[in-house]
């Protein structure tokens, strides 16, 4: 296992040096925590007397990074985030961060199907592959479906026919027999009937794209469509594997977002993203249009291994103390 995951991990770094990505190393330890929807650990610095956070994401660092004139950055480094423990959950886990400027979310699923197929051919020597029992075909390209249309498929209910209808979207998930919040508006009510009635299905990879804007705080919104952003999570074997977005380098959007967020925070969300001012002050300096994505490694190293659980890829997972 061991040598097999070392192997994924070279793929990867390979083939981001084949594109002349620069590979960087960010801060662990933040005094705002953000770039994700998650809870953070929390420490202490003696020497400044203030709380800090483990990361939870790279995002903001590397974002940056191209602000200041890195075209093309990756970083793969361990993550934390303070949740539970299950077999697809780690409190520390790999991931691999990268942007690339002049590109867009398109840009990011070409190159995010050939990292993982890349690495499949490198660790299984072939591209048709079983997990669970299952056959998974990794051969290029992937399919691509919108999250309106996964659902309208699965559901027969055409979110987008109402699209920004918060009150029919909420018929909608009487319905569906969701269990929605008051403060769900249309987007947040489409995303949850995608994560209950979709996402489970998606066995063979499929890059679902065009989420609510309401679930995307650091992304660029789409054309002709306000409540949607130019956004995609990959899923394979009915499991989220990569998260990518055209990135969003409007400082005014960005800090209209950060405030959304900030009102969540104060309202009880302590997963809600921070107000970060060092981030839109690299805004307003400038970012050129940018693609980012980001993907976890310990679920590709448990997909090409058909490892049932995280634990089988790491070396040394957090586990429950004996004497609990």
């Amino acid at each position: 296992m061991v040598r097999i995951r070392a192997a994924v991990n070279r793929s990867i770094r390979e083939n981001f040096f084949r594109r002349d990505y620069i590979e960087l190393e960010t801060p662990m330890l933040q005094m705002i925590h953000g770039g994700a929807a998650a809870r953070p650990f929390t420490t202490h610095m003696n020497a400044l007397d203030t709380d800090l956070y483990l990361r939870i994401a790279t995002e903001i660092y590397l974002k940056r990074a191209v602000v200041g004139g890195v075209d093309r950055v990756f970083e793969m480094n361990r993550n934390f985030r303070n949740e539970g423990m299950d077999p697809k959950h780690n409190p520390e886990f790999t991931t691999i961060e990268l942007y690339q400027a002049y590109t867009d979310y398109n840009g990011m699923m070409e190159l995010t199907e050939n990292l993982i197929h890349s690495a499949a051919i490198k660790v299984c020597g072939t591209e048709e592959i079983s997990y669970g029992g299952q056959p998974v075909s990794l051969a290029l390209p992937f399919k691509r479906v919108t999250m309106i249309d996964a659902v309208k498929e699965a559901t027969g209910i055409d979110f987008g026919a109402f699209r920004g209808d918060t009150e029919k979207a909420r018929e909608a998930a009487k319905e569906l027999r969701l269990e929605i919040k008051e403060s769900d508006t249309w987007g947040n009510i489409l995303n949850l009937a995608f994560e209950e009635k979709v996402e489970d299905t998606l066995i063979q990879p499929t890059f679902v794209c065009d989420y609510p804007i309401e679930v995307s705080p650091l992304t660029k919104k789409k054309k002709g469509m306000p409540e949607l952003v130019e956004r995609f999570e990959l899923f394979i074997t009915g499991r989220e594997f990569a998260n990518a977005y055209s990135e969003l380098n409007d400082p005014i959007d960005q800090r209209e977002r950060f405030l959304r967020q900030a009102a969540l925070r104060e309202a009880g969300d302590d997963e809600a993203n921070m107000l970060d001012e060092d981030f839109l002050t690299a805004l307003e300096y400038g970012m050129a249009p940018t693609g980012g994505m980001g993907m976890g490694i310990d679920r590709l190293a448990m997909l090409l291994t058909d490892s049932a659980s995280i634990r089988d890829v790491l070396l040394f997972p957090t586990m429950k103390p004996l004497e609990k």
